[in-house]
């Protein structure tokens, strides 16, 4: 039997399904496509050490009622969600009821396979919450009160232009904000700024 990871891939688009699976495919996972999050729901129960990467709008079941399902079952569920150019909020929400990441469509292969493999690395520590707590704060200490004020935003899922209205700034200052955030924080995507807010309460 191979000892690879297993990666369950749901999209209702066909063409994205079979790209997907065919990028993680040759880089050495074993791959089981689903057409719905219905249909990998009737499936044979995923092994705990699996990834699933699922897209977020699909008919049936959403990827977002997808991943509250899974993180109710007594498993751990490696989860990154696909999302489309506008479903950031939703993106987060995924990530609020137990998903590990969040992708933007179109991605490329080397952001897939990064997702995956950390999502894969980092599921069997997620019972380390106050380490993760302490390393989250530690990467934000240094962080003004204004930059804290657009990670909230940033957090709730909210646009540049409603950050911008809500805090009496240009929305040009929020996208400078932003950049500071990430900077500050070391974090290399919206998903991994989103997990250190949550590992802080925010």
């Amino acid at each position: 039997m191979s000892t690879s990871p297993t990666v369950h891939v749901i999209d209702d688009d066909v063409a994205m399904r079979h790209s997907l699976a065919f990028i993680l495919e040759v880089n050495g996972f074993e791959v089981v496509a689903h057409e719905t999050a219905d249909a990998f729901l009737a499936a044979p129960a995923a092994a705990e050490g699996s990834c699933i990467v699922t897209d977020i709008r699909m008919p049936g079941t959403s990827g977002l009622e997808l991943v509250r399902h899974l993180n109710a079952r007594d498993g751990r569920y490696a989860v990154i969600v696909m999302t489309g150019h506008g479903d950031v909020p939703l993106a987060v929400e995924a990530m609020k009821s137990g998903a590990l990441d969040f992708i933007e469509k179109p991605f490329s292969d080397d952001i897939l396979l990064r997702a995956v493999r950390a999502a894969l690395e980092r599921r069997p520590a997620q019972a380390g919450g106050d380490d993760a707590r302490r390393e989250a704060e530690t990467r934000m200490a240094g962080l003004t009160p204004r930059e804290r004020d657009v990670l909230l935003g940033v957090a709730a899922g909210k646009s540049n232009k409603v950050i911008a209205l809500e805090l009496d700034i240009s929305p040009r200052t929020v996208e400078v904000y932003r950049a500071n955030l990430m900077t500050k924080t070391g974090a290399r995507s919206i998903a991994d700024l989103m997990r250190l807010a949550m590992a802080v309460g925010l």
